[in-house]
């Protein structure tokens, strides 16, 4: 079975999102919506309301170096945004803003 969560997105959008109850995970390019529901339903044991995806295109990249110009591409991602039900939340970083001795 292949692995369908890959990583949460923690950006300051991401955190934005997440006040109202939505979160941003990168997932496999082959998940459909009805996966990702179910992933995220047995692995945060929440009620999951609405899926949104997005596919992000990789992006060209030159470099100049000794040897010329160095041509490549950054990968392909897929982002899935996960809205929850009412009064529920997942509790993406641990340790933020905790005591540091």
């Amino acid at each position: 079975m292949i692995q369908l969560i890959k990583k949460p997105i923690i950006t300051e959008k991401a955190m934005n999102l997440a006040q109202q109850r939505q979160y941003v995970f990168e997932v496999h390019p082959d998940a459909n919506k009805i996966q990702i529901k179910q992933a995220i339903q047995e692995m945060f044991d929440v009620d999951v309301t609405s899926v949104r995806t997005v596919n992000i295109k990789g992006k060209n990249k030159i470099r100049m170096t000794r040897r010329g110009l160095m041509r490549g591409k950054t990968a392909s991602k897929k982002k899935a945004y996960v809205t929850l039900k009412e009064g529920q939340q997942i509790e993406i970083v641990s340790g933020v803003g905790g005591d540091t001795e």
